[in-house]
């Protein structure tokens, strides 16, 4: 093992020995590399002659480029937008990704959490959690419905077995009894399990309520209590996106972050969704932990992991996409123009629930429960989801995706609320067809 690595894990196990045992066996490996990092940083802030370090083009003391580049490029300075970017991110948008994490999040008060990691958007993120906690064997807890990238992620590619239960209960709302009986499946018998909290949940919609918020954070730490090292993976790619009064308006990172020593808090999110930015690909990493010694060397070792995992692979995100994300968020009308964006999307999802409300619906199919992000499901009672789908894209020229054999997702995000009536009508009118 490389003895940074190993130091590293030293750190880890003097804080939270619990923590090091859920490390991947490559994860236990994993370090951020000294070598020409380490000296081009050096050199960037010593070298006041000459720094002949780093891998880029310099002329006349400024980043080399193309003019046809460049002359898209506005009000930017070049080494702000064709310049690596450090593995880690760049600092500030760290700094301020992790301010408006406590800004969001009431539960944070009081409470240590890592300084965020940038990654490629949160599929990424997602992506570099696998690799650093999930070996081959290792069993995850996620819904029946859930977003299909989890599988290629953690089955295919790292060999996890998932262990499901159903998104709703009777009562129309998260079933915490499934939740329960498969958080007890996965730890039987086992020493670690992973668990992925996806709200707002792609891909129905729905966010849990502070009360069963509540219940899904006892499970987990009364799993930990009983000697399970659990890693709550909060995927937070539509947060903020919540339209009604009783859903919980913060992750579960939250609350998660110190319950116990040996359930660690994990938050992917990112500017993907929550400042309308999905090509700019600006995801983030950040850990939460109950901690028995000094927290800034732990959440240190982590963030280097993290960034060793990063530099391993796609080297660091875009620094122009890093810098576009910062400069909006200190932009005095950041705050008012995302609110603006909140409502749009929140009168479409209130326009879809008001368009179902109609009875000519109800031998069609039956919606799943939802009060956030951008989708909503439905549960088809006639005809097949697939023979569905296809029906209507050639037939009428309506896009929609199909889960399993009864489910359609619509994305109400993509539509304007003049569009929604007319929407369900044609799947209405598409299940007709099918059943004549």
């Amino acid at each position: 093992m490389n003895p940074i690595a190993a130091t590293l894990n030293e750190t880890l196990t003097q804080v939270n020995r619990h923590v090091f045992e859920m490390l991947s066996s490559i994860g236990e490996q994993l370090f951020f590399p000294k070598g020409i990092l380490t000296q081009s940083a050096e050199a960037k802030q010593k070298a006041h002659r000459t720094n002949a370090t780093a891998g880029i083009a310099t002329e006349k003391g400024d980043i080399m480029r193309l003019e046809t580049v460049a002359a898209y490029v506005h009000h930017m300075p070049m080494a702000e937008a064709l310049n690596y970017a450090p593995s880690f991110g760049i600092l500030p948008l760290r700094e301020h990704w992790k301010k408006e994490l406590y800004q969001k999040n009431a539960s944070l008060a009081g409470k240590t959490i890592s300084l965020p990691v940038v990654t490629n958007g949160i599929t990424h993120g997602v992506s570099t959690t696998a690799d650093l906690w999930v070996d081959p064997g290792d069993v995850v807890v996620v819904p029946e419905m859930m977003w299909g990238n989890y599988n290629m992620i953690f089955r295919v590619k790292h060999g996890a077995r998932f262990v499901t239960y159903p998104m709703f209960g009777d009562q129309g709302g998260f079933d915490l009894t499934g939740f329960g009986a498969a958080v007890d499946e996965a730890a039987r018998g086992r020493a670690k399990i992973m668990v992925i909290l996806n709200f707002p949940h792609n891909p129905s919609g729905y966010s849990v309520s502070e009360h069963e918020g509540r219940e899904i954070v006892r499970i987990l730490a009364e799993k930990a209590a009983a000697g399970v090292n659990v890693i709550a993976v909060c995927d937070d790619a539509y947060f903020g996106l919540f339209y009604e009064p009783q859903t919980l308006k913060e992750s579960l990172f939250a609350q998660l972050s110190d319950q116990h020593e040996r359930l660690l808090a994990v938050k992917l999110d990112g500017a993907t969704k929550e400042n309308y930015v999905w090509g700019l690909r600006v995801g983030f990493i950040t850990y939460g932990a109950k901690l028995a010694g000094e927290a800034a060397p732990f959440y240190e070792a982590l963030e280097k992991k993290t960034a060793g995992c990063i530099r391993g692979t796609i080297s660091n995100a875009s620094h122009i996409g890093q810098s576009i994300v910062l400069k909006s968020m200190q932009d005095p009308q950041y705050q008012v123009q995302k609110a603006a964006k909140f409502e749009i999307m929140k009168h479409r999802a209130e326009r879809v629930k008001a368009v179902l409300a109609d009875p000519k619906y109800e031998a069609a199919w039956q919606p799943y429960p939802f009060n956030s992000g951008y989708f909503m499901c439905l549960r088809l009672k006639t005809v097949a989801a697939e023979p569905l789908r296809v029906h209507l894209l050639y037939k009428y020229g309506v896009g929609l995706i199909s889960l399993g054999e009864t489910d359609l997702r619509v994305a109400f995000s993509c539509l304007e609320s003049e569009q929604v009536a007319e929407l369900f009508d044609t799947i209405l009118q598409g299940i007709q067809d099918l059943q004549s």
